[in-house]
């Protein structure tokens, strides 16, 4: 299927693993040049890269508006800019509200929500001049649902939700597209370590019966990023296997 993507240039941010990874591999597969990024692990995200023909890699803190001005001038150099950019950069630091510290709430804002207003600022530049361009936002059922004991994360996703709405308005007449893309469980690092009877639990929870595989969520991005989705914008695609149908 022609998705006509080849020739674009994509960012994605928490790329080294998981869904920002196996995006990676899609939009690659579709003849995208693909700049991966992550700011943890440098040999991590060397790695991922290592699996991406043609990939470069940018280590940056994306919460820090200098890093990610600095990245967007690599990238412009290394590749004349980007036409597609995916948010998916995302951390947690979990506790109840009562006990939760001011600087665990600003950290997950400034790298969740922060972040991807950073790389949307310096990413509509380029996409503006072509005329062209794709945002997906990867939010979370938190930005609906909230989500008890993460309120930081809870909040940082339900605004990526408004971020997108606005960014749709505002770049529509550019002819970019901005939507969110909302999974639920996914088979991740991140839900590595729970039990076997949690697991069991949540899974009972979703008609589907099972979690997601990264590469089913990277999927649905890689539709939203094409010319298939071109007039799809400011909504939010829900791909949780019916978790929050009900």
């Amino acid at each position: 299927m022609d998705l006509e993507l080849s020739g674009k240039r994509a960012l994605i941010t928490g790329a080294s693993r998981g869904i920002g990874l196996a995006t990676a591999r899609r939009l690659a597969a579709e003849g995208v040049r693909v700049a991966l990024n992550a700011g943890h692990s440098r040999e991590n995200l060397d790695a991922a890269v290592a699996q991406i023909e043609g990939g470069i890699a940018c280590f940056a803190d994306i919460s820090d508006p200098k890093a990610v001005d600095d990245m967007f001038r690599s990238i412009k150099k290394e590749m004349g800019g980007i036409d597609i950019l995916v948010n998916n950069a995302a951390v947690t630091r979990d506790s109840l509200v009562m006990m939760l510290q001011p600087a665990a709430w600003r950290e997950v804002l400034a790298v969740n929500l922060d972040g991807a207003f950073h790389c949307s600022r310096a990413g509509l530049r380029s996409m503006i001049g072509s005329r062209w361009g794709r945002i997906v936002n990867v939010t979370s059922p938190a930005a609906f649902f909230g989500k008890p004991g993460a309120a930081n994360y809870a909040a940082a996703k339900g605004a990526l939700v408004a971020l997108t709405k606005t960014l749709a308005g505002e770049s529509a007449r550019h002819g970019i597209t901005a939507n969110a893309i909302c999974p639920g469980w996914v088979e991740t690092e991140i839900v590595a370590g729970m039990s076997e009877d949690a697991r069991a639990a949540e899974s009972a929870r979703i008609p589907a019966g099972r979690f997601a595989e990264a590469e089913e969520i990277a999927d649905a991005i890689l539709f939203l990023t094409s010319e298939r989705a071109r007039y799809v914008t400011g909504t939010t695609l829900v791909v949780d296997g019916g978790l929050t149908m009900r």
